[in-house]
């Protein structure tokens, strides 16, 4: 494939842009490659500046799950639009999907509209310390949760990409009251509460690892997780950012059958605009600025655009239960496809599946923990990725991150991938 326009626009953007990208996993550096700049999309297909065409595996990290500009996001944006993109006072439209997403998440008591994943899990703990009155959080090992600083602490994601374990301009001051725990290892958890007796202002997790490449959770662990909690007076926060309206119309913790204190959610309820939520228990809602003293605040928060955008998304989810039928079971076609592939050409390789959350992983260790996650070889993923590129599908361009599958994606495109998977595969023996 030809991508000299897109090889061009990184050397011009390099000139302005920090690494020319304006999120480090953009920059393609773990699979050693400039990247491709993505003119536009539709269905499961992504167009480069360049013209070729790609099956997109990324759905913008996982938001699109109707695919890409799918006219359920559209209706009625012009007619909002023509009313004006933003106010910095209350629309009707906020109370709408307020009501929507605490119909869906019966945990969320209240919720407040941010502009992001990672504001709606820095607000969170925010909210979880002034509600305990502690300063300390548990995280786990290769979880990401934004780029708040108290969160940058064995993050996952991009982090883990390039090696980082943390970031630099992050305060030990900050960093002191982050204590870090194994994934699916409930002993951990165990140990840190034991070391700071009554200190654990909360406990937030991915309820399924999805920023370390797909690691299922272990059901003893989370029920571990919310048993502990409870016991010692913490918030347990889910962070559902990426799970969030994608496992399930209830997200993770339908699926689990756990209740957390408090969720944050992403960029889904919004159709894949800027937005983001945070809520829980009504006692600890009513902690938040104008109710209580933890401020928070944004003059984008609820942006009538969003909100229009993604009314329409989680309107069409709740009304066609169908979709996650359909990403499942196109999941475990893939699935199924990648782990026989994986058998007859002999690569030490792990196909991981939660629902319709997949991750192919070069190690033949069993993906259980983020111990797992980093047996991982990252050379042969790039080698892998370059190989798929060219025959066409637009997967993560780095080893440790999900695969997304959305609603747009039909049997014959993953029968494509399979066979790709395969032709791939084999250059690698």
């Amino acid at each position: 494939m030809n991508r000299e326009k897109s090889e061009k626009l990184f050397i011009e953007a390099e000139k302005y842009i920090p690494g020319g990208v304006n999120s480090p996993v953009r920059a393609f550096k773990s699979v050693d490659m400039p990247p491709v700049f993505v003119d536009h999309g539709k269905g499961s297909r992504i167009y480069d500046v360049d013209g070729n065409e790609y099956t997109d595996y990324i759905c913008s990290w996982g938001p699109l799950i109707l695919g890409h500009a799918s006219p359920v996001y559209y209706e009625g944006i012009q007619e909002a639009l023509e009313k004006g993109t933003t106010f910095g006072a209350p629309t009707a439209i906020e109370v709408e999907i307020a009501k929507l997403i605490t119909e869906a998440y019966p945990s969320m008591e209240m919720v407040r509209m941010v502009s992001s994943g990672t504001e709606a899990t820095m607000s969170a703990l925010r909210v979880a310390r002034g509600f305990t009155g502690r300063d300390k959080i548990i995280k786990f090992e290769g979880c990401y949760h934004g780029h708040s600083d108290g969160l940058l602490v064995k993050s996952g994601s991009g982090t883990l990409t390039f090696g980082v374990p943390t970031s630099s301009g992050v305060t030990p001051g900050t960093a002191k009251d982050t204590l870090v725990a194994t994934y699916n290892d409930i002993e951990s958890v165990k140990a840190l509460f034991a070391e700071n007796p009554g200190e654990i202002a909360a406990v937030i997790v991915e309820p399924v690892a999805g920023n370390m490449g797909v690691v299922p959770p272990d059901l003893d662990f989370m029920k571990g997780l919310r048993k502990i909690t409870e016991s010692e007076g913490t918030v347990l926060i889910f962070d559902e950012v990426i799970t969030g309206f994608r496992l399930a119309y209830g997200g993770a913790q339908e699926v689990l059958g756990i209740k957390p204190d408090m969720t944050t959610l992403g960029k889904i309820i919004g159709g894949g605009m800027p937005v983001g939520a945070f809520g829980g228990r009504r006692e600890i809602m009513e902690m938040v600025a104008p109710l209580g003293g933890v401020y928070q605040a944004g003059t984008l928060s609820g942006n009538p655009i969003a909100m229009k955008m993604g009314l329409n998304t989680l309107t069409y989810l709740r009304d066609h239960p169908e979709v996650y039928e359909g990403l499942e079971e196109k999941a475990k076609r893939l699935e199924a496809g990648f782990k026989a592939n994986i058998e007859k050409t002999g690569v030490k390789a792990q196909m991981v599946r939660f629902k319709g959350m997949t991750c192919l992983f070069f190690t033949d260790q069993p993906i259980d923990s983020y111990a797992a996650v980093m047996t991982s070889d990252t050379r042969a993923y790039t080698q892998y990725f370059k190989s798929m590129l060219e025959a066409g599908n637009f997967l993560p361009p780095a080893q440790f991150e999900a695969i997304f599958i959305s609603d747009a994606h039909t049997l014959q495109d993953i029968e494509k991938t399979i066979e790709d998977n395969y032709q791939a595969l084999k250059k690698l023996k």
